[in-house]
């Protein structure tokens, strides 16, 4: 690729997942008409951003290597800048944290967030736990 001076050079990222993971992930990009790069990539913006969606994205796209359109962004990393906002308040009581600390104070809410919002759909009867699959799934 050419040398890209304001950054935005596309290059490719792997990730190794179970099997199974990866046919869920591929049907629910075929359910979204989204390539699974285009996928994963919105997965990893969502969860950056705090699960809220982006404020606004552009129509236009980018071909990806099957010829399908994909969406692109204004922002090449959205909800960064709230990321930097929470680092900052986090350092600002004048403390060192090392990586793990300020993972931790970064995350610590997710868990409580995730089970809420787990109870929340259960209750509503749109998603149940299935012991015989060992997890989550949606109740269609």
């Amino acid at each position: 690729m050419a040398a890209d001076n304001d950054g935005t050079e596309r290059t490719s990222v792997r990730t190794y997942v179970p099997a199974y993971q990866k046919e869920r992930w591929r049907e629910h990009a075929d359910e979204l008409d989204m390539s699974q790069s285009e996928f994963v990539r919105t997965m990893v913006q969502a969860g950056r951003s705090g699960f809220e969606p982006p404020e606004s994205a552009s129509t236009g796209g980018v071909p990806d290597s099957g010829g399908r359109e994909e969406p692109t962004s204004p922002d090449t990393t959205p909800g960064v800048d709230g990321l930097k906002t929470r680092v900052q308040d986090v350092l600002a009581d004048g403390g060192h944290y090392d990586w793990d600390e300020l993972l931790a104070e970064l995350t610590d809410d997710i868990e409580q967030r995730l089970d809420e919002t787990l109870q929340e759909l259960q209750s509503s009867g749109r998603v149940r736990y299935s012991g015989r699959h060992g997890g989550y799934v949606l109740d269609e």
